[in-house]
């Protein structure tokens, strides 16, 4: 399918990951060179290189961990009047290890972060790394973010999750996640306000004081969840000619809202940012972006 897909005169190759995208979209939107890191898993192939060259002309400052044994992992996005179809072969995406992590170069770039966020898809790859990473976010008084990322996530990786959710003192999702959520623990309900915040009432690790949880719908209201009140905030409604691939519209919102949550700005502007940095990514193929973010 790759080779059919490539022999098309109109593909495009984009660097991607869930978590990446969110890196590369916040990194744009701060336009402060060097100003985040990312960690992951590519192979030694041309696909790796294209990401290297990639991350660097984005200014993120990566850190990969590369798999003498695997090909750098790809996606296959097909796209039709805007909605998107994708055909995931994870390769090396799923090799990632924590001893790459606790490499002291490595481990260099954690213990300078303040704010740190991992997707949900990682649980798949390596918890050990995840869990390492928050506890030390917790000990150091540091923000630590996740997303639930898929319904499956919430489904099959269950424990993996309870484990780490504790440390979390954000958490994202879109509405579909967050009811499979809600589902698996049995919470009863399909409210998507009623399960934010019950979201964010979930047991903390010692020492973390709130959670915030964030829960976007698409063309619909983001819901916004903290200290028992909910918040909903209109997105930036686009007419359907001007949309051109929704795929990584959810990790935009994200790589936007934590723009402005690193510069200590109020969740509503944080949530307005995440909404912008969606609404430029929907009007392009792929998570790409114009040169500059015209927000003020």
């Amino acid at each position: 399918m790759y080779d059919e897909l490539a022999s098309n005169s109109n593909v495009e190759y984009i660097a991607g990951g869930a978590t990446q995208n969110s890196i590369r979209v916040a990194q744009w939107m701060l336009q402060t060179p060097g100003a985040t890191s990312y960690m992951g898993c590519i192979g030694k192939d041309k696909f790796g290189e294209e990401m290297k060259k990639n991350a660097q002309a984005a200014g993120v400052t990566a850190h990969y961990y590369e798999d003498e044994t695997a090909p750098t992992g790809t996606c296959a996005v097909c796209v039709v009047g805007g909605e998107r179809s994708l055909i995931a072969n994870l390769s090396a995406a799923n090799c990632y290890k924590s001893e790459h992590l606790k490499r002291p170069e490595n481990w260099a770039l954690v213990e300078k972060a303040k704010y740190i966020y991992i997707a949900g898809f990682f649980l798949t790859v390596s918890p050990d790394s995840i869990q390492l990473v928050a506890e030390h976010a917790a000990a150091n008084n540091k923000v630590f973010l996740m997303n639930l990322s898929a319904p499956f996530i919430c489904e099959f990786f269950y424990d993996a999750q309870e484990k780490v959710l504790p440390y979390a003192d954000f958490i994202f999702g879109n509405e579909t996640e967050a009811k499979i959520f809600a589902k698996v623990r049995g919470w009863e309900t399909e409210n998507v306000e009623e399960i934010a915040l019950k979201i964010s009432q979930l047991p903390l690790a010692s020492g973390k004081q709130k959670r915030i949880a964030v829960i976007t719908q698409g063309a619909d209201p983001v819901v916004v969840a903290e200290d028992g009140k909910v918040k909903t905030f209109p997105v930036i409604l686009l007419p359907k000619e001007k949309l051109v691939d929704t795929n990584g519209a959810g990790d935009a919102f994200v790589g936007g809202f934590l723009s402005r949550l690193v510069q200590g700005k109020s969740i509503e502007d944080c949530v307005t940012a995440g909404c912008y940095a969606a609404n430029v990514v929907i009007q392009r193929p792929g998570c790409t972006y114009p040169e500059k973010p015209d927000f003020n």
